[in-house]
């Protein structure tokens, strides 16, 4: 009788060279850098500010669409939202609300 699969490639053979990209070290290029003076709760207001616009933007996009890529599109407000909410939640722990 004949096999039909193939073989499992080794455990250290990935199919999909594009995974091997996370496991490199990555040097973030020097064009846009953040002054390391910066506070971490300054750092964290300005990302909650830049998630909360990345939503309204997809939102907004999302409503000219129909079908898979509106779906698409509201994933990522989805994904851009929950984000959203971690970053505010480190706020609130370096500063809680009264």
């Amino acid at each position: 009788m004949t096999k039909i699969t193939p073989d499992p490639p080794p455990n250290d053979a990935c199919p999909n060279p594009a995974l091997h990209i996370m496991a490199t070290s990555h040097t973030p290029s020097a064009l846009f850098s953040i002054n390391p003076d910066i506070d971490t709760e300054t750092l964290l207001a300005h990302a909650c500010e830049s998630l909360a616009s990345a939503n309204v933007m997809v939102n907004d996009l999302a409503g000219f669409l129909e079908g898979t890529h509106r779906n698409t599109l509201l994933g990522i407000a989805q994904v851009i939202m929950l984000g959203e909410l971690a970053v505010n939640r480190a706020l609130d722990r370096l500063d809680p609300p009264q």
